[in-house]
């Protein structure tokens, strides 16, 4: 029998015809699972990644005209949630005529920037809590001094705990803004502290400074870049400590696989398996509820020359700690914050030592009274300025190297300056030197 063209294998075409018929079955198993994904959760486009614009119909006056003349404005708030609340451009901007800051713009009255009043109608509580934060006047006071508030916004400062009322608030700042000069200062000390500063309407704050205008995304409100814009540098270096702590190892790691738009009020570690700055000082996470007022969980006032705790701190370390034992054991925590209290305690020594040093400079009438006109005076400034401060926020941020070569080691290193400037200048006095010898 010739094999050139064999019978057909009767087993053989069956078992195609299954195998056919199995993966027909497979695909179209996978596509209804996909469309009743689609179906039972987010839209379509939303599953795909795509962002939904809300705008993109609308026929509202402000969006029609800014769709020409500011495309990109439209754009990001289309894709905000206060849009898809269907809050308009008229609930921000537009403003009575006679409404401090109001400038005329197409027949109508509009600030150029909404102010913390008009987030105020829909916000209170967060505008609240912001009121009495470090982030409201104190912010703006450290350049612009007291005298800047009217009389109402006084008494308001004096009765914030890291302003008026907080006995060791530093004025040293003020005294730098007037000799930098204003050419210089708007883009730096302005550029951040006017996060605090009074809009024309008497109300406090630049809501905008955190949550960028237009899209006012919870990812970015959360992302600690955002708090990077100011939180940086020799006097608060946060997000460099940030940046090598496990918290932000873990970020920059992981990060991109954590849920940045979970609804605010109902974050745990299944969201955030490690902290941002939001997670620590502002998001409700675990059992501690969703705040604006950055001191809310803090227990030293770490920013101060000499630290001291905060009024009522054994209930900010209760909130605190709160969002710590989501990942860890009460023993850790206990364990931290009782060397991390020793640790401020013994920075605090080193910021006595220098003061006591100085005294006789004081006492013997050695200092002129101009500030900053003398190279001691920027020594004995930075040893608690930058690195007294470096090393405490090291301390509690787990940054190893801001607590010893940027805070502990020039601490010392500024103090043996120190001790040689103010000896020259009680030898000059005729005065023994300040060890006695």
């Amino acid at each position: 029998m010739s094999t050139d063209n064999p019978s057909p294998n009767p087993f053989r075409s069956a078992r195609v015809l299954i195998l056919s018929l199995t993966a027909t079955i497979v695909v179209l198993a996978l596509a209804f699972v996909g469309l009743a994904i689609t179906r039972s959760g987010q839209p379509a486009a939303a599953v795909s990644g795509e962002k939904v614009n809300v705008l993109e119909n609308s026929d509202n006056n402000c969006v029609t005209c800014h769709r020409q003349s500011t495309p990109g404005i439209v754009e990001q708030y289309g894709h905000s949630t206060m849009a898809a609340a269907d809050v308009t451009c008229e609930n921000c901007h537009v403003v009575a005529a006679d409404y401090p800051g109001a400038i005329e713009h197409e027949g109508v009255y509009v600030l150029h920037e909404p102010t913390t009043a008009m987030c105020q109608s829909c916000h209170q509580a967060e505008v609240a809590q912001y009121n009495q934060s470090r982030h409201g006047l104190p912010s703006y006071v450290a350049y612009a001094g007291e005298e800047a508030l009217t009389d109402e916004q006084l008494v308001a400062y004096h009765n914030i705990p890291e302003g008026g009322a907080n006995p060791e608030a530093s004025k040293a700042r003020n005294a730098l803004h007037a000799l930098e000069g204003e050419a210089i200062t708007k883009f730096a000390c302005e550029t951040c502290h006017d996060v605090g500063k009074p809009a024309a309407d008497g109300s406090v704050g630049q809501c905008s400074k955190c949550h960028l205008r237009h899209e006012f995304s919870l990812e970015q409100a959360r992302k600690p870049e955002t708090c990077n814009n100011c939180h940086i540098g020799p006097d608060h270096p946060q997000w460099e400590i940030y940046q090598e702590s496990p918290h932000g190892i873990a970020y920059a790691t992981g990060g991109d696989r954590w849920h940045w738009d979970a609804e605010p009020g109902t974050l745990d570690a299944t969201d955030f398996p490690a902290p941002t700055c939001a997670t620590c000082h502002f998001s409700g996470f675990g059992a501690s509820s969703t705040t604006h007022d950055s001191g809310d969980r803090l227990t030293w006032y770490l920013a101060s020359p000499i630290s001291d705790r905060r009024p009522a701190w054994q209930d900010n370390q209760v909130r605190m700690q709160s969002v710590c034992q989501e990942c860890h054991n009460d023993n850790f925590v206990t364990q931290f914050y009782t060397d991390a209290d020793a640790a401020t305690e013994a920075v605090n020594a080193f910021v006595r030592q220098s003061d006591e040093m100085m005294q006789p400079l004081v006492d013997n009438q050695l200092l002129t009274d101009a500030p900053f006109d003398e190279p001691i005076d920027y020594t004995y400034f930075e040893l608690w300025h930058h690195w007294g401060r470096t090393a405490k926020f090291g301390v509690w941020m787990q940054g190893a190297d801001y607590v010893q070569w940027h805070g502990a080691y020039e601490i010392l290193s500024d103090l043996a300056e120190l001790r040689e400037m103010i000896d020259e200048k009680l030898v000059k006095a005729g005065l023994p030197p300040v060890d006695g010898e």
